[in-house]
């Protein structure tokens, strides 16, 4: 799912392209995208471009006559940039909106259509849309204290709860939670002041450190396919399971769970101890490594039965 440094950065390329630009035409091209029905779709057809900002991990346009354009990019959801009138591409093809300067897609990779666009009259209907999160970026270290321990969850869930934090999901987190060298299983109730002091620096830190890094990458053309994506080269865990970690050199460990997965070193950020995979630990259940240590051996033992 785009995060907050990848909405940003469709934001900072959008805003030179249909800021004052008028809206000339909607092209649905699937059923499932459009979540609303009044305002119809059409009453965005003709109305300006005045503002461009982010609500979560939601990309809003504010148009003429009170209105707002709503769009949510969910986990495979992606933004192009094409000639006016452009073709969205194949089966992936969600909507087209047509400006005179171009024509934005909107396309989602995903059968499971989650992706949605909405049309809403006035501020109060916008803010329906708004999980309610804090800006991490703008909030004062009492501020982010209160949001993490104001419910006992795991940090993993707690970073990527949108109702706490405005724009944190999976891959980030991962991120973060290795900078701040906290385990992604630990409880908000049992952090120490130092523990909290380290995850909001590295909240801030990480978050910044790859804006700054997409906005190098995209300075001179707007993300084309694939280039908006939550696995990146210089992720130190997130989708980096059994590489080694870049500051340990330890194979980095996984926790599948559902469709997502998180990703962590064992030797920064739990001690050396291995985090239970689900349906990997109900599968090998006492045998299960429960450190680093001890998956040595075991990788060990294999290997030299496999030589007998």
């Amino acid at each position: 799912m785009p995060e907050l440094p990848d909405i940003l950065i469709y934001l900072e390329g959008l805003q030179p392209r249909i800021v004052g630009q008028t809206l000339k035409r909607v092209r649905l091209l699937s059923p499932f995208v459009l979540r609303s029905v009044d305002p119809p779709i059409s009453a965005s057809e003709g109305k300006t471009v005045r503002a461009l900002h982010r609500l979560g991990k939601r990309i809003v346009f504010s148009l003429d006559d009170d209105l707002y354009l709503v769009l949510h990019l969910m986990i495979a959801g992606r933004l192009r940039w094409g000639k006016r009138g452009a073709r969205p591409p194949g089966k992936i093809g969600l909507a087209a909106f047509d400006f005179p300067a171009g024509t934005l897609l909107f396309t989602e990779a995903s059968p499971k259509k989650r992706a949605s666009l909405n049309l809403v009259r006035g501020a109060d209907a916008l803010a329906e849309h708004n999980p309610g999160g804090i800006e991490v970026l703008e909030a004062s270290a009492g501020q982010f204290r209160a949001a993490l321990q104001r419910e006992n969850h795991t940090l993993k869930r707690t970073l990527t709860d949108p109702r706490v934090f405005s724009g944190i999901g999976n891959a980030y987190s991962d991120e973060i939670l290795h900078a701040a060298r906290l385990s992604p299983v630990k409880l908000t109730s049992k952090l120490t002041d130092d523990e909290v002091r380290r995850l909001h620096e590295a909240t801030q830190v990480v978050l910044q450190r790859w804006i700054e890094n997409l906005r190098e990458q995209f300075a001179d053309h707007f993300p084309g396919a694939g280039e908006i994506t939550a696995f990146r080269p210089g992720f130190a865990v997130h989708g980096k399971y059994r590489q080694p970690c870049p500051d340990c050199g330890k194979p980095v460990q996984r926790i599948r769970y559902a469709e997502n997965e998180t990703n962590y070193c064992a030797e920064c950020q739990t001690g050396g101890v291995l985090l239970a995979d689900r349906s990997l630990s109900r599968l090998l259940k006492s045998d299960w490594p429960r450190s680093l240590d001890e998956m040595d051996l075991q990788l060990e033992s294999a290997r030299s039965k496999l030589k007998r």
